[in-house]
């Protein structure tokens, strides 16, 4: 057992969260509800699935990647937003969050996860959001095909992924950013010279800039791309503090 004090000290420090100071996820510990941790329940999504699941597994605290608190909202504590916080206090589990310092993180973040499943040598951040890198890029020991880079995450993070553009053409180039990379990640794609741009999401008006530019999309799905470190965080707090943890995988489908 540890104090919450010092498993979210510990964290914020892990993930460097005054580097992300324009993020608008308030990361951190956004519901505090306990003052000791046993058990952690870590997920993509903070929902009332997921906190359903928590309480079902007697956890004390959730991480997330997407947590309840973004910006100013909510103002109000009622409807959806009043029956999650319910839940957690009525069965004191904490809430904490991280976003997009677990997505640039180097060595547990989601692209330097999804970076390190198909092999990428020689990596280096690139794509700047608000000052700060965040997606991971490399170069494939060996030639290989989109499609197959496609199957080999399927294969570890049970998705449906889809490639957009030549799916048979040998590359070496690859970039990863999770969730959605939108016009500054495919844009950071090019600049880069890459050939392979790994994401969750892909959209209609970037569909022909991507091809002009004859840079591959895999699209793993938004939720999908965001488990990596999660997975990775969840390992980490078991082997450092001898927490139990557990993954609950809650797909969105998207």
């Amino acid at each position: 057992m540890v104090k919450i004090s010092e498993l979210t000290a510990y964290l914020n420090d892990l993930l460097n969260f005054p580097e992300f100071a324009g993020d608008v996820s308030n990361n951190g510990l956004q519901v505090e509800a306990c003052s000791e941790v046993n058990k952690v329940l870590c997920g993509v999504d903070a929902s009332l699935a997921l906190f359903e699941a928590a309480v079902a597994a007697k956890a004390d605290l959730v991480i997330v990647h997407h947590g309840i608190s973004w910006g100013a909202e909510p103002r109000r504590f009622d409807g959806w937003v009043g029956r999650r916080l319910a839940l957690l206090f009525q069965n004191q589990i904490s809430l904490y969050a991280a976003h997009l310092p677990l997505d640039a993180h180097p060595v547990i973040g989601h692209n330097a996860q999804l970076a390190k499943m198909i092999g990428l040598n020689e990596c280096a951040m690139f794509c700047c959001y608000d000052g700060v890198q965040i997606g991971v890029r490399g170069i494939l020991s060996e030639p290989c095909s989109a499609a197959a880079l496609c199957a080999i995450y399927e294969k570890n993070l049970a998705c449906a992924g889809v490639v957009y553009g030549d799916g048979q053409r040998m590359v070496r180039r690859v970039g990863c950013i999770s969730g959605g990379a939108g016009h500054a990640g495919l844009d950071a794609a090019i600049d880069s010279g890459l050939e392979v741009l790994i994401t969750g999401e892909m959209t209609h008006e970037l569909w022909h800039q991507a091809r002009e530019n004859q840079v591959a999309v895999i699209a793993l799905g938004h939720y999908c791309s965001e488990k990596p470190g999660i997975l990775m965080l969840s390992e980490l707090l078991n082997e450092k503090f001898n927490l139990v943890t557990e993954f609950a995988d809650i797909p969105t489908g998207l």
